[in-house]
């Protein structure tokens, strides 16, 4: 196995890992298993990953340095025959309305090049068919392909004066530094009713363009520009990071339509009479890939067969791993946490460099069993030229890929942290391990429950889905399932507005997290636990908040001191002065049984649990968390430490208590090991039996074998799904030729 050379990490102690010691053979697929927190992605992306860009990184002169991305030393004595990595995670691509598919790929370029060259008529070089640029944009639209339109009605109340707060838009009330620009312009009377303002007074309020005053009062800053509410609403919040905070907010006032002058393809109207075969490139970008890729094949100019080639390799590769449905003008915001990967594996697909290190966080999240197929193809092909391939996965349909297998357990958090196995595939399905005894399990079925009552979807068109019709029972566990882009997320949407009944909604939106966010604050707990030492100390509450009075007075209540480095990394050193326990000398000299805020804040779940037994608002929060598989985590650890598939749970456990609803999952088992997935599956059945609805789409095999209902959506993706392949039973589905999770479900018993 180690013929070639090995990767060597000597006493890695980073986060949970004990000292850990391994060696991860060249030019093979290793796979990384073990329970959600175990240390797998400690040792790969905190340990490996980031010591090879960081070394990458200080071959760079130090001026280059301060605008390279920074990573920390991580914990490890040293590690040996370290290639250069490439990590290819699962982030999604930034919330850009200018960025698609084709921008985003370098596809766009090149079309770009070949309408300059063999377009007719000729209109201009390759920026002229750029929306992202003067030259070529449509000037209504700027580019973007829609127009949105304020309503000033829905932003004023005419019976308030500015003073009384008139504007009635969020961030612009009384007292705010928006609500000033106004009032201190000297262009109001500011205890007047706006129905009583003037025609020219409310055109100054409303729609003003930027623009200097002349003679403002003192109190307007000097180098200020005065700017309507609608300009100002467009310019600094629309499309800007601040609008995420405020969607409902904009959702009343704007309305958004395709730009009436290009009509939705960003162009100026000169751009589009240039054709290729009686095509434009606007025709081009809202093809499919699959349909792209012939538009290319019947051009027949020689001057762009160079252009041709390379756009058709990269459309190719891309279409290799799956992602045939996806249109040439897809925006990237709307692209998945799977789509993003996939997109980024194809790119190197066709990359010429080898001797590298790939490294995979869960390739396979958001796949059905049919594209894991693409992904394994196309990782052999990446070891094939020559690279060394790391990949952290749960999934028994990706983990035979492996040539060589690395579980880290036994358990997860502290309990984590260990090489508890290494070896072959063949060796793993041998051994004792917890991976290794779940990957052999077959699928089991349940005896489904039966329903009275469901809710008829009929006829549905919504986005791909082709006018189809479904019942969709209530009272037990459906599962939706089907290919990444075949139309489950659609049929879900379009279910929603049918849900009489109370419905939650647990989609795998990230959550926000920072240095002070914890387990505690999140499930709302921290004020209650403050209470109880208040009450056992006599002592304010706020004593005991590491955010206010009780903060450490060195490092505010972080635990840590940050210190900025210039072109360095900023150095983060446990406070010297509380020694990372966040509060100060004389919150911690209060005891609530037995124990001062700080230790009580570090015991795992599992303890606090029997801790707070008395305390019942505090205990059955915790014992949600138990629910979900979360127990090893300390109540004051930082979320910022818990992996994707721990946030998702944590999300969960908030809801829990909650009963006789409906709640609609979006792969409730991303990022978990198997073991965590038959939790999970207790849960749903104990959620089941308490009266609830669970409504889950999903891929895994396991959850769609312990289901009562499956509906499956396909046959492929975008244009190529839209239909309700079987809609019954799961056990059944396997008889279902055309049902790709029936084939895949009975595919799963075969091999094992």
């Amino acid at each position: 196995m180690f013929e070639r050379g090995a990767i060597e990490v000597h006493d890695a102690y980073q986060n949970n890992l004990k000292h850990v010691n391994l060696k991860i053979p060249k030019y093979k697929i290793t796979v990384f298993a073990g329970l959600s927190g175990s240390g797998k992605s400690s040792l790969v992306f905190d340990t490996i990953a980031a010591a090879s860009r960081r070394e990458l990184n200080e071959t760079f002169p130090s001026f280059t340095q301060q605008y390279l991305p920074k990573y920390g030393q991580p914990h490890v004595k040293r590690i040996d025959h370290l290639p250069v990595a490439i990590v290819i995670e699962q982030k999604r691509i930034g919330k850009n309305a200018r960025s698609t598919l084709s921008t985003y790929t370098g596809i766009y370029s090149l079309l770009r090049l070949l309408f300059s060259r063999a377009g007719q008529p000729f209109v201009g070089y390759s920026d002229t068919f750029s929306f992202n640029l003067p030259q070529g944009m449509c000037q209504t639209c700027q580019g973007l392909g829609y127009v949105d339109d304020i309503d000033s009605k829905a932003l004023i109340d005419p019976n308030k004066s500015l003073n009384q707060g008139a504007i009635t838009f969020v961030s612009f009330g009384p007292n705010t530094w928006r609500w000033r620009r106004y009032v201190n312009s000297g262009l109001f009377d500011n205890d007047k009713p706006i129905k009583d303002y003037t025609d020219h007074e409310m055109d100054m309020l409303m729609n003003a363009p930027q623009q200097q005053l002349k003679g403002a009062p003192a109190k307007w800053p000097r180098t200020a520009l005065y700017e309507g509410v609608i300009p100002r609403i467009r310019r600094s919040i629309i499309g800007k990071k601040e609008a995420q905070h405020h969607k409902e907010a904009l959702a009343k006032i704007v309305t958004r339509r395709p730009c009436p002058d290009c009509h939705g393809t960003r162009l100026r109207p000169e751009v589009l009479t240039c054709k290729i075969n009686g095509l434009n490139i606007a025709d081009v970008l809202s093809m499919d890939l699959v349909h792209a890729l012939k538009f290319l094949h019947d051009i027949d100019v020689p001057l762009v067969t160079d252009v041709i080639r390379e756009v058709g390799t990269k459309i190719q590769s891309l279409i290799d791993i799956g992602l045939g449905y996806l249109t040439l003008d897809r925006s990237t915001e709307t692209l998945s946490g799977g789509e993003t990967q996939r997109i980024k594996i194809a790119k190197f697909l066709t990359s010429d460099l080898v001797d590298m290190a790939y490294i995979l966080d869960e390739p396979s999240v958001g796949l059905h069993p049919h594209d894991i197929q693409l992904i394994k193809n196309a990782l052999i092909n990446l070891k094939n030229k020559g690279n060394t391939i790391l990949v952290v996965e749960h999934n028994p349909e990706l983990i035979p890929i492996a040539d060589y297998v690395v579980e880290i357990g036994p358990k997860a958090g502290k309990g984590g942290g260990q090489v508890t196995f290494t070896g072959t595939y063949e060796e793993l399905l041998n051994s004792n391990t917890m991976t290794g005894d779940y990957l052999k399990r077959p699928l089991t079925y349940r005896t489904p429950r039966q329903f009275d009552e469901k809710i008829s979807l009929q006829h549905v068109q919504t986005h791909n889905l082709k006018d189809v019709s479904v019942a969709i029972p209530l009272g037990v566990e459906t599962v939706i399932s089907g290919v990444a882009g075949s139309g489950k997320s659609s049929l879900v949407d379009a279910l929603r507005p049918k849900l009489k009944e109370p419905f939650i909604d647990l989609a795998q939106g990230a959550i926000g997290t920072n240095i002070r966010s914890t387990p505690v604050t999140y499930l709302d707990i921290l004020d209650d636990i403050r209470k109880e030492f208040a009450k056992a100390s006599g002592a304010s509450t706020s004593l005991f908040s590491y955010n206010g009075k009780g903060a450490c007075p060195r490092c505010k209540g972080k635990g840590v001191t940050i210190t900025n480095m210039a072109f360095m990394d900023p150095v983060v050193q446990e406070c010297e002065m509380c020694h990372g326990k966040r509060y100060n000398d004389e919150a911690l000299s209060h005891l609530y049984h037995g124990k001062n805020i700080s230790e009580v804040l570090n015991l795992p779940i599992t303890t606090a649990i029997d801790f707070f037994k008395d305390t019942e608002e505090i205990d059955h929060k915790l014992v949600n968390m138990q629910k979900v598989g979360l127990d090893y985590l300390t109540l004051g650890q930082p979320l910022t430490t818990l992996s994707g598939g721990e946030l998702q749970r944590l999300k969960l456990a908030v809801q829990l208590n909650k009963t006789g609803t409906i709640y609609l999952l979006d792969e409730p088992t991303a990022g978990l090991h198997m073991k965590d997935v038959a939790k999970l599956i207790k849960l749903f059945d104990e959620l089941v039996a308490a009266g609830n609805t669970l409504i889950i789409v999903e891929h895994n095999l396991e959850v769609i074998s312990k289901a009562d209902w499956l509906i499956d959506v396909g046959p492929d993706a975008g244009i190529y799904g839209g239909e309700i392949l079987y809609a019954g039973i799961p056990e059944k589905a396997q008889t279902e030729a055309t049902s790709r999770t029936g084939q895949a479900l009975k595919a799963y018993n075969q091999q094992r």
